[in-house]
């Protein structure tokens, strides 16, 4: 993923207002990430723990999809696997869910899937974070293939967050 600015990712949101994608905490370390190892730029508000950001390149754009931890319950304590890249934690995984996009998400739709609480899937693909014993499932494919499945899974998402 190229590297972003704080003003490309504000522009970039799909499921919220311009006033809210304007007020919403944006990672001051943008300069610091891993770009060349990022899928895509995910992160949770630290004045706001239940609130999530993720923001993906998709169709040579940048997207960008606000997501709420699903309620106190969310963080689960056995173990669970992240839908977009099938890293398995024990307690790592959250519900998030996205408003829709538009009249749907104002009409209080939304969209959701268990995936890793830190949002650091491309990270645990490609080896860069552990998940702890177990993780990562034995698999056959390249590298190349997990990571464009998590791409997939992604796109997957964000497209049911924005489709009505």
């Amino acid at each position: 993923m190229k590297p972003l600015t704080e003003q490309e990712i504000r522009a970039a949101f799909v499921n919220c207002t311009k006033g809210e994608a304007k007020r919403l905490s944006v990672p001051r370390d943008l300069a610091d990430r891993p770009w060349d190892d990022l899928d895509f730029l995910g992160w949770r508000d630290p004045q706001a723990p239940d609130r999530a950001y993720l923001v993906a390149e998709l169709g040579g754009y940048p997207k960008a999809v606000a997501l709420r931890s699903s309620g106190a319950g969310s963080w689960q304590t056995r173990r669970s696997m992240c839908s977009l890249c099938l890293t398995t934690h024990s307690g790592g995984v959250s519900l998030l869910v996205a408003p829709r996009a538009g009249k749907a998400g104002q009409q209080g739709n939304s969209v959701g899937a268990y995936m890793c609480s830190d949002l650091a899937c491309s990270l645990y693909v490609r080896g860069k974070r552990d998940a702890g014993i177990g993780a990562r499932l034995h698999e056959t494919i390249t590298l190349e293939e997990k990571i464009e499945r998590t791409v997939t899974n992604l796109a997957a998402f964000v497209a049911r967050v924005t489709t009505a």
